[in-house]
């Protein structure tokens, strides 16, 4: 008698895109996932998985979905629910146009997370041979990463797929991350003198060609940007403070404590270098990069699962901070693979091709499946 041979199980595409278009049109900030959190609870439940909420403040929470009777998994399928502030708040929503999906946190990250409760949708219907795989929607990666933080407080896993938009290419490299605040203080005077005082924000912009000047110096890539720039007070007069923040995302084999002393020497040029600088710096957020073998077991085996799809196996680095930075302070080797290109991100243009969405899925099921 032949033994009878499971069929592969298949995402439902059309079950996904319904489901993305739900995610998509729930408007969900950072700070305020409250609406996107619970919808996302019901909605798993609904499929049959168990849910624990993981509390992060008063009104925020984690999604955590875990195999019944197992606590600790070897391998966490991550999203995160929050978006960046809409452009207009009355064109934000899901549009298609052919294979093609527009809206606020098309590509970052709610395609990735609906890709992954789809293919733990799929899971569900094999109950008695769930793999050992935990799936996490958390809060706040688009500010502080607190959702991440409080996973990776409470939780226990070695690994981690991110879903963050990488076009489907592995990202094995992760990018280090550098927050600067710059302040430079002036002289106050009323606007009509500008001559009795001391402007700090144009003191401050001359402080910023210099440490410009220095970083497009740097080899190996460092990437720079002045993300805002503040006068205080308001008002009809000459500011005394002036305040820049910069992001500064270092290849994963950089080292950040040598970039903050040549910064530091950078401050200090410039204070003999232009006039009546007083300045001061300080090094906020700060995650190194990283770097994965690709000889490691499991990268191996997500290899396999490519070649088995016929995707192209092409590990990259993931230029940008994500909360696989704050997993790997905490010890989790952290795998960023999803479906979108990270230059839409953040941007009017927002979008995801749904077909690569539908491939992602697929990844991420016959990954864990193999596990």
């Amino acid at each position: 008698m032949k033994k009878k041979t499971r069929k592969p199980l298949q995402v439902q595409p059309e079950r996904l895109k319904a489901l993305l278009k739900e995610l998509v049109d729930i408007y969900s900030p950072s700070g305020k996932e409250e609406e996107i959190l619970e919808f996302s609870e019901q909605y798993v439940k609904d499929h049959g998985l168990t849910v624990i909420r993981q509390g992060v403040d008063e009104n925020r929470f984690n999604i955590v979905v875990m195999p019944e009777g197992i606590e600790e998994v070897d391998l966490c399928f991550l999203g995160h629910v929050d978006t960046v502030s809409a452009h207009d708040l009355d064109e934000y929503g899901f549009t298609e146009d052919e294979d093609t999906v527009f809206g606020l946190g098309t590509t970052d990250m709610k395609a990735g997370c609906a890709a992954m409760i789809e293919a733990f949708n799929v899971l569900a219907t094999q109950s008695d041979d769930f793999p050992p795989v935990g799936l996490a929607l958390v809060v706040g990666e688009e500010e502080d990463s607190d959702g991440a933080k409080t996973l990776a407080r409470e939780y226990n896993f070695q690994w981690a797929i991110v879903g963050e938009p990488t076009d489907l290419a592995p990202c094995l490299g992760h990018y280090g991350y550098l927050e600067v605040l710059l302040r430079t203080r002036g002289k106050r005077a009323h606007s009509s003198m500008p001559e009795l005082g001391q402007n700090a924000i144009e003191t401050m912009l001359k402080l910023l060609l210099q440490v410009t000047e220095y970083t497009t110096s740097l080899p190996h890539g460092v990437v720079y940007n002045i993300r805002e720039l503040s006068g205080f007070p308001g008002g009809f007069v000459v500011p005394d403070i002036c305040e820049a923040w910069l992001d500064l995302h270092l290849p994963p084999d950089s080292r950040i404590d040598v970039l903050k002393t040549e910064l530091e020497q950078v401050l200090d040029r410039a204070e003999k270098s232009i006039a009546g600088l007083d300045a001061y710096i300080r090094f906020e957020e700060t995650y190194s990069g990283y770097r994965i073998s690709p000889e490691r077991a499991l990268v191996k085996r997500l290899r396999n699962v490519y070649q088995e799809l016929s995707l192209p196996w092409e590990p990259q680095d993931f230029r940008s901070n994500s909360d696989a930075n704050v997993l790997w302070a905490a010890g989790v080797d952290s795998i960023i693979l999803g479906p979108g290109r990270l230059e839409l991100a953040h941007s009017p243009e927002e979008s995801v091709s749904f077909d690569q969405v539908v491939r992602a899925s697929q990844l991420y099921l016959d990954f864990a499946l193999s596990l």
